[in-house]
């Protein structure tokens, strides 16, 4: 039985929504429960970022606009997708508590829950949409007892991310995801020990 026009059309639409994923509008946000007080931040110092990302977060490499996996990550080479994202968050966290100087050492340790950036598919094809998603739970550990000093809390780093020209645009001024996600979390980071404006906040954006 042949298919009319209109009936392949459908078809061929739906199997791409299916192979893609589907991209719709969401709420996200920033958030932490509460800054750190200044007057308490301020006594400490950073002298080691540890972070873990658990094996049973799960890891896509599928060439789609919305992999469903905790994490999503495309612009290091192909390998150990774990180790890359504790990479990054490492040296990002340590860059937003470069403002600790105090005299107590403490270790900031972070356990990775979501790491789910655009893949180059979406940052292609969309336009004006995305969202890295990026979630942890963070403590402050006293570096010589032990004794947990804050924490542990859940931070949500989410931000729009750029795709389509805005994106072809910030790649031709060197921004790359990378570095628009450690800024970002370096900045959320800051704003929860209390060094750096508090960033928590809602927004509307379509994409994942």
């Amino acid at each position: 039985m042949k298919l009319s026009r209109r009936a392949l059309l459908v078809s061929g639409f739906a199997s791409l929504t299916l192979a893609t994923g589907c991209v719709g509008s969401g709420s996200y946000r920033t958030y932490y429960a509460e800054p750190i007080a200044p007057d308490v931040s301020r006594g400490w110092r950073v002298v080691d970022v540890r972070v873990a990302v658990p094996e049973s977060l799960t890891v896509s490499e599928a060439a789609t606009l919305v992999p469903r996996a905790d994490i999503v990550w495309r612009e290091d080479p192909a390998g150990d997708r774990r180790a890359q994202v504790a990479t990054i968050m490492r040296a990002a966290i340590k860059r937003g508590a470069s403002g600790l100087r105090g005299p107590r050492g403490v270790y900031l340790d972070v356990t990775m829950t979501r790491f789910h950036a655009l893949t180059f598919e979406a940052e292609t094809r969309l336009s004006n949409a995305g969202v890295h998603n990026i979630d942890f739970v963070a403590t402050i550990v006293d570096a010589a007892s032990g004794a947990t000093l804050a924490g542990p809390v859940e931070i949500e780093a989410s931000l729009p991310a750029l795709s389509g020209d805005q994106m072809r645009a910030a790649r031709a001024r060197g921004e790359t995801q990378k570095s628009q996600i450690s800024a970002h979390v370096a900045r959320v980071i800051a704003g929860w020990l209390g060094t750096g404006p508090d960033l928590r906040r809602n927004f509307t954006r379509s994409g994942d």
